[in-house]
């Protein structure tokens, strides 16, 4: 009777799935047999070639998947025994006959099942046995090939090269661009950046806040005293401007600046001969892009507004 050889592929990546790669040979002896040796020490041409030689002559081969989504869901442990019974029930679909089963590693992921009795446990059996060594090719070559697929669709990551593990390159992708649904959310590398992230957005979202209740003030101010308010918050890929409002034949452009507190001089001392500079370029990029108030006088103007109250300050133009 022959043996099951099963190995897993994916167990630390930070992105992509779980792979459980199970094999029977039928005859271990066969020439192309002696190739066979742990993945993780072939060249990925030579298990590439490997790979295709026992897709078309081992007596039955078998993969088993778990998603990154659904190892969120269950944790590794789970998700390794999930994997494990997945690719013995290809196996056994094939009614390819089998008296034992081998798993590499200490863990016997088909505890608590049937075949439980049936199974040992090796340490670097993938190095050993070669129907584990089948199992971890194939599982690896599978896996590989899925990632290479995934970097069509996320480029910028680098999956075809690093296939999800946690390099320094994938580190940099991940705080440049964000996670994708292939990151392990539950693993501690992409759960601490999406604390951050979150801790981020609730600081980025507490500013904006702040920034508009200090619009909302100036806009008032605006109101009473005459202006009409064109648009708040107008913002293109280059420039934006906190308030636009006209009054007689001028436009103005204010800029808003808010601070808690004094302590750092107000919020017009942010506006320095570059922020001005800023601001110029603003105003004359959105007259040229709206016409019906080419023929109004262009001011450019701050305001400053202070407290947890939103007092505001000052309102001024800027010569």
């Amino acid at each position: 009777m022959a043996i099951l050889g099963i190995d897993e592929v994916g167990r630390g990546p930070w992105a992509g799935p779980l792979v459980i790669g199970a094999v029977i040979l039928g005859d271990a002896t066969a020439a192309w047999c002696d190739d066979l040796a742990d993945s993780k020490q072939l060249t990925a041409k030579k298990r590439e070639s490997l790979n295709q030689i026992i897709l078309e002559n081992a007596a039955a081969v078998g993969l088993g998947w778990v998603s990154s989504r659904e190892l969120d869901q269950i944790g590794l442990s789970k998700s390794l025994a999930l994997a494990t019974k997945r690719a013995v029930k290809q196996i056994q679909i094939k009614k390819v006959p089998f008296s034992e089963i081998i798993i590499d590693g200490t863990i016997n992921f088909l505890a608590g099942t049937p075949l439980e009795k049936h199974v040992t446990t090796l340490k670097k059996a993938d190095a050993l046995i070669k129907e584990v060594s089948a199992a971890s090719i194939v599982a690896k070559v599978a896996r590989d090939n899925y990632m290479k697929e995934q970097a069509n669709d996320y480029p910028q990551y680098g999956f075809e090269k690093h296939v999800g593990y946690g390099t320094v390159a994938h580190k940099n992708a991940i705080e440049k661009f964000g996670v994708t649904k292939e990151h392990r959310k539950s693993f501690k590398p992409i759960r601490e950046f999406l604390g951050l992230k979150s801790e981020k957005l609730q600081n980025k979202i507490t500013t904006k806040s702040l920034g508009d209740k200090a619009e909302t003030k100036v806009a008032e101010f605006l109101e009473q005293n005459g202006h009409k308010i064109i648009v708040r918050n107008y913002k293109t890929k280059y420039y934006e401007i906190d308030i636009i409002s006209t009054k007689d034949q001028s436009i103005y452009f204010t800029e808003v600046k808010y601070r808690k507190n004094d302590f750092a001089g107000g919020g017009l001392t942010a506006i320095d001969s570059k922020k001005q500079k800023q601001m110029q370029f603003a105003a004359e990029s959105f007259l040229n892009f709206k016409k019906e108030f080419s023929s109004f006088n262009p001011v450019l103007a701050a305001a400053d507004v202070t407290g947890k109250d939103f007092k505001l300050k000052n309102w001024l133009t800027l010569d």
